[in-house]
């Protein structure tokens, strides 16, 4: 039977959800308050990237990144693998992928190996919800043979992450009931059979859950044969992470596949670039999901705003819709204040809050 409910430390978050990227422990311009306030459940912070900017004897001293943040709502912590395979295959650090993990070579005479025992310690100590194994990210660009080496390495790293995330939880004592969920991340590129070899011998390991990695969008689009592919072979009763997947219509149209959790930074990058998505639709009883353009952008640097007197939405409750006009908003941009980034963030988030609302129906 398919989980009703995401287990957090601050109570049950009803299933599907999204979570927005808090990729270093901050949505850019919004405080925790904010978050709340537009009816966010939960967050998503990268633990590379905490780990290159956070001191662990802070977290130590505050109790986990959600205590840190003085956030009361849900966290899931990825394994920075996605950043770390960008840095290194990109050449922005030197470094290399080995079985061991990825060496990196961040400064002279300095050597740094981040494997998956190291991602795993590092996620234990944010004390998340969620922990994500260390995987290796396929590149869509390989052939076969690369490809099959990425997925290889994935369940070597995905058996040697539970065995350190068992050892942890043991010196502990945390049980079932009271310990982070622990999710696989199936990759395999374009080669579907890739993807299926991958996602059955991860549920051989045995996870509570499964996310979908690797690059999901090709030409704009989402490459819905690997979600279904991965969906086709899970266990029903395990939680299906869309991992970056962001659009909404890709969100529905993924929840019908049995995917129910999602994280993404569409929604606060495009408003702090003043893209704000607005339901087609005078009420929130009245939006209807199963059309085909539920919704729709509004450019709020557009010049023609300033003369504007009405609101964004009227199909929305949050701080901006309830409080000020598009021209207030517009001229918020045109001045380059920041509150503008903050009121467009609150809003696309509110969005996407309610979005989830009407997909649990």
């Amino acid at each position: 039977m398919q989980a009703r409910y995401f287990k957090s430390k601050f109570g049950k978050v009803p299933l599907p959800v999204f979570f927005p990227d808090a990729t270093r422990a901050v949505l850019k311009t919004l405080d925790s308050i904010d978050i709340e306030g537009s009816k966010t459940p939960g967050i998503l912070v990268n633990t590379f990237h905490l780990w290159q900017g956070l001191n662990k004897e802070i977290l130590k001293k505050f109790g986990g990144i959600r205590e840190f943040m003085n956030f009361k709502g849900a966290v899931i912590s990825d394994s920075g693998g996605f950043q770390i395979m960008s840095i290194v295959k990109k050449a922005v650090i030197e470094g290399k992928i080995t079985d061991e993990g990825v060496v990196m070579h961040p400064a002279r005479n300095k050597k740094v190996v981040f494997t998956p025992e190291v991602s795993i310690q590092l996620q234990m100590s944010l004390n998340v919800d969620m922990v994500v194994v260390l995987d290796d990210f396929t590149d869509p660009k390989v052939g076969r043979d690369e490809a099959l080496e990425s997925v290889e390495r994935t369940l070597d790293w995905a058996r040697r992450s539970k065995i350190e995330f068992e050892k942890i939880c043991k010196k502990r004592r945390l049980t079932k009931s009271n310990r982070p969920y622990l999710l696989g991340v199936v990759q395999g590129g374009d080669f579907m059979d890739l993807r299926a070899l991958c996602t059955k011998e991860l549920v051989k390991i045995s996870f509570d859950g499964l996310g979908w990695g690797g690059w999901a969008i090709e030409n704009g689009k989402l490459k819905f044969d690997t979600a279904e592919i991965i969906a086709k072979n899970t266990p029903e009763e395990y939680l299906l992470y869309g991992l970056g997947v962001g659009k909404p219509e890709d969100i529905v149209r993924c929840v019908e596949l049995g995917y129910t959790i999602f994280d993404c930074v569409l929604p606060t990058r495009d408003a702090r670039h003043g893209r704000l998505y607005v339901y087609n639709a005078t009420s929130i009883k009245n939006i209807d999901l199963s059309k085909s353009s539920f919704y729709h952008y509004f450019d709020a640097k557009k010049g023609a705003n300033l003369a504007d007197s009405s609101k964004i939405s009227t199909t929305c409750d949050c701080l901006l819709c309830k409080n000020y006009s598009k021209a207030y908003l517009a001229h918020l941009f045109k001045i380059g204040d920041t509150t503008a980034m903050r009121l467009s963030s609150i809003h696309n988030l509110r969005f996407y809050s309610i979005l989830m609302e009407k997909i649990r129906g």
